[in-house]
C-alpha cells in the first residue's frame, strides 16, 4: 500500500503581508502531478488545511478546487483538522463528499472509527484524529481523568480499540514532544500541548501534522511531513517534500521523500546597499524570489524598502546588521516566550507574587479562546 502523508497547506496563508494563495495554488499542481505519476493509493492529510478556523473567500475556493481535483484520481483521501482549522467548518458536508472516496473527520466526540483498506497484505486501518485539547476529551469521557494533552491524546488512542495485530496508521495533529518547530507555527500557551512519543506504540506509521519541517519523533514511523511550502525565513533551508509511505507486511513500513519546489523560494541576503544594489550582484538571483534583505549600512538607507523592491519586487524584510543593532540585541536579547509567560512576568512585577496553578488555568483559557477567535 502506497501512501502519500501532506499536512500544514495553510490555505490562505499571508507571510510578511504577501498572499500566498498564487504560490499555494501552484504546488497543488505539482502534488497533482506526482499524484498522477506515483499512483498512491491514499492520501493523507494531518490538518491545518486552512490558515485561519473562519478561513478567506478565496482559500475556501482553492480547497474546493483541490478536492474536486483529487475526486477525479484513483485513490482514497483521509483530512483531519488541525489546530488552525474549525473542525466543524471543514467537515461540512462531509458525509456527501465521502462518496467521492474523500474522508473528512468531524469535531471530536469521543468515537472514531477506522477505515479498512486491502491490497496482498490484508488489511490497512486507518484512523482519524483531528486536532485535540484535554477539555475535547474530558467532554466525552467525563468519568475519566484529562490532566494533560498526552492524556488526551492516550485516551483517545485507548478507545479507538486498535487491532494491533493489523497494519495501522493514525492520521493526528498534535505537538509531539522532542520535535523542533519553525517560526511559522504558534508558540503553544505555555509549552503545556505536548504530546509524549510513547502513546503511539503499536501504530505501524503515525500520519503527524502540525510542525513545519520534515522530521520523525522517536521512531521514523512516526512522522511530521512538514508544510509543502516555506512559511517563514526560519525554513529559508529546508527542502520541502511529499513523504511517501510504503506498507507491506506487518513492521514492513518504507519512507522515502518526493521533493516539492516551489515557484518562488525564500531567500536570505546580507551585505551593503551599494553591493546588494549592483547589477554584477543580483543579476545572477532569482529576483522573483521572496527576500529577506539585511543591510549591513552602519547608516539606515532612505526610503530602502521602496529603493529595493525596484529590484527585488518580493522583499518580504528589510534588516540592519551593525553595531547599534548588536547593541540593541545585547541588551534586548531574550529567548522566544509564550503570552502565559509574558502574562506570568508581568503579573509577578505587578503583585509580588507568581500566579497560582487556578490562575494559570484561568488564564490559559482566556488566552486559548481569545486565539480561537481571532
Amino acid at each position: 500500500m502506497k501512501i502519500f502523508h501532506l499536512s500544514d497547506l495553510h490555505f490562505g496563508k499571508k507571510v510578511n503581508g504577501f498572499s500566498m494563495i498564487e504560490e499555494q495554488e501552484y504546488i497543488i499542481l505539482k502534488i497533482l502531478q506526482a499524484i498522477d505519476s506515483e499512483k498512491p493509493d491514499a492520501l493523507l492529510i494531518a490538518g491545518d488545511v486552512y490558515d485561519k478556523s473562519i478561513p478567506s473567500a478565496e482559500a475556501v475556493r482553492l480547497f474546493d478546487k483541490f478536492l474536486f481535483s483529487l475526486s477525479q484520481k484513483q485513490l482514497k483521501v483521509f483530512i483531519v483538522s488541525g489546530n488552525h482549522d474549525s473542525a466543524q467548518r471543514l467537515s461540512f458536508a462531509s458525509r456527501l463528499i465521502s462518496e467521492s472516496g474523500i474522508y473528512i473527520s468531524p469535531a471530536y466526540d469521543g468515537n472514531i472509527h477506522p477505515f479498512t483498506l486491502t491490497d496482498e497484505y490484508g488489511k490497512l486501518n486507518i484512523y482519524m484524529l483531528p486536532f485535540i485539547k484535554p477539555a475535547d476529551v474530558r467532554a466525552a469521557f467525563k468519568d475519566i481523568a484529562v490532566e494533560s494533552y498526552t492524556d488526551a491524546v492516550r485516551i483517545a488512542i485507548e478507545n479507538m480499540h486498535i487491532n494491533t495485530n493489523e497494519r495501522n496508521i493514525l492520521v493526528c495533529h498534535q505537538f509531539v514532544t522532542g520535535s523542533v518547530r519553525c517560526d511559522s507555527e504558534e508558540v503553544s500557551v505555555g509549552g503545556i500541548d505536548n504530546v509524549d512519543a510513547n502513546v503511539f506504540d503499536g501504530i505501524d506509521y503515525v500520519a503527524l501534522g502540525h510542525i513545519h519541517s520534515p522530521q520523525w519523533v522517536g521512531r521514523e514511523t512516526v512522522r511530521y511531513c512538514g508544510t509543502p511550502l516555506k512559511y517563514s525565513f526560519s525554513e529559508a533551508n529546508h527542502k520541502k517534500s511529499i513523504t511517501v509511505v510504503e506498507l507491506k507486511e506487518k513492521g514492513n513500513v518504507d519512507i522515502k521523500l518526493l521533493p516539492l519546489e516551489a515557484r518562488r523560494d525564500f531567500k536570505e541576503i546580507s551585505s551593503s546597499y551599494e553591493i546588494i544594489t549592483s547589477k554584477s550582484f543580483y543579476e545572477s538571483l532569482n529576483r522573483q524570489d521572496y527576500y529577506r534583505i539585511t543591510l549591513t549600512d552602519e547608516e539606515d538607507i532612505y526610503d530602502a524598502v521602496t529603493k529595493l523592491r525596484v529590484i527585488y519586487p518580493n522583499l518580504m524584510k528589510l534588516d540592519y546588521s551593525n553595531r547599534r543593532t548588536a547593541a540593541c540585541e545585547e541588551i534586548n536579547a531574550t529567548e522566544k516566550k509564550s503570552e502565559l509567560e509574558y502574562f506570568a512576568e508581568l503579573y509577578e512585577k505587578q503583585n509580588g507574587c507568581p500566579l497560582s496553578d487556578v490562575q494559570t488555568q484561568y488564564i490559559t483559557k482566556i488566552i486559548e479562546e481569545v486565539k480561537e477567535e481571532d
